[in-house]
């Protein structure tokens, strides 16, 4: 058995940790491309560079820029899910979404993977090209309540368009211990070491309390789909069309990042976004009823559907903030990324605690009804 100290050295080395120079001769190398310039992007157990390439006079036509994506070694050991992926991003633009176009390596592919000698190991990374798309992350914007009514509408069309979606390998989407679906609640009680003994781990343990006894008993009742998972406030850009009178027009540029897809359920997708859409936002606790509202506007959840919601929100923010505390203390480098969502994220997730599911539920589900009626609140 591995301490749990070794397999976190271990689990630490699992990030890439590729130079700007190395970036951009892997970028040549396997793509093809003359690089210009080349800038880290942040990232949480990945490594993502913003890659500009100089163009040649037969392919004006090609995209000038980039993202590299290096995936960390474990994830690296599956590369069939991360080609599904790939597909995954090219079915939804073909399906009119904002996603990247997946570029091809010399061989055709749409991934390669690069062995490195450090030395004391050969060590493997599997490496793909996604056009860079344009927009701000929606983190940095002050969301008004028709943005998220559309954002939990964009929420509702992904899943429902995936349903669509066919593939040879789609079972490895059921991902079973993966610690970013939402049914392994349970999971984070290997991870709670992370935490002090303090209000916070004692919330997270009657989350963990809660979702066994009131959620995992209702999973077979929930719709399945294949989620996103990851519908946060930085894999949401949004560009901006000023009209000539008055306020910006934000609208969804791009959706990014679908590392973390697995097989869950509707309200977990719908449940995920409300979690991140909170994060930045003012008035958090109304939020809910605005996302649930454009995501009801597609699919409109069933009454056990929705008497789990509260929880699910809970468990997220659990999910989240456990894992970034933990995270942290393998790469505290990367602290100021991973702690992010913490910020406001305890705050929120005290908030809920402390107001209980059905003052929170009722404001919800009023604002909701209220665009039923026209009238959105």
């Amino acid at each position: 058995m591995m301490s749990s100290e070794d397999s976190q050295q271990s689990h630490a080395l699992t990030k890439p940790t590729f130079t700007e120079a190395q970036a951009s001769a892997l970028v040549e190398s396997v793509f093809g491309f003359k690089v210009s310039k080349i800038r880290p992007l942040p990232s949480y157990d990945n490594q993502n560079f913003h890659v500009h390439v100089s163009r040649t006079t037969d392919t004006t036509d090609d995209p000038a820029e980039y993202v590299l994506k290096i995936s960390n070694t474990e994830s690296s050991q599956t590369p069939d899910l991360i080609e599904m992926q790939n597909h995954v991003i090219l079915f939804l633009r073909a399906a009119g979404f904002p996603t990247g176009s997946v570029c091809r390596t010399k061989g055709g592919n749409t991934i390669s993977l690069m062995s490195i000698d450090n030395g004391s190991e050969i060590k493997s990374y599997l490496v793909r090209l996604l056009t860079y798309l344009p927009g701000r992350p929606i983190a940095q914007v002050a969301v008004s309540h028709q943005q998220l009514y559309e954002i939990g509408r964009l929420a509702a069309q992904l899943d429902k368009t995936l349903e669509e979606f066919r593939h040879p390998k789609l079972n490895l989407l059921h991902r079973e211990n993966f610690i970013w679906n939402l049914k392994n609640i349970p999971l984070l009680e290997k991870y709670m070491g992370a935490l002090s003994q303090n209000r916070n781990r004692e919330i997270v343990e009657q989350v963990i309390q809660l979702f066994k006894e009131k959620v995992m008993t209702k999973l077979s009742h929930f719709r399945e789909c294949i989620n996103h998972g990851d519908l946060n406030d930085h894999n949401i850009l949004v560009d901006s069309s000023e009209p000539a009178s008055g306020d910006a027009v934000y609208r969804v540029s791009g959706i990014l990042d679908f590392d973390d897809m697995s097989y869950g359920y509707y309200v977990f997708e719908v449940a995920i976004t409300i979690m991140y859409m909170m994060i930045e936002s003012t008035n958090p606790i109304q939020v809910g009823g605005h996302v649930l509202a454009g995501f009801e506007s597609v699919i409109p959840l069933t009454a056990v559907e929705r008497s789990a919601l509260f929880l699910l929100v809970c468990s997220r923010f659990s999910q989240s903030l456990v894992m970034a505390e933990y995270s942290c203390q393998l790469y505290p480098e990367n602290r100021e990324y991973l702690m992010v969502t913490a910020k406001t994220g305890w705050k929120h997730l005290q908030q809920m605690f402390d107001m209980g599911q059905k003052a929170v539920e009722e404001i919800w589900f009023e604002t909701a009804k209220s665009y039923e009626s026209g009238i959105s609140m």
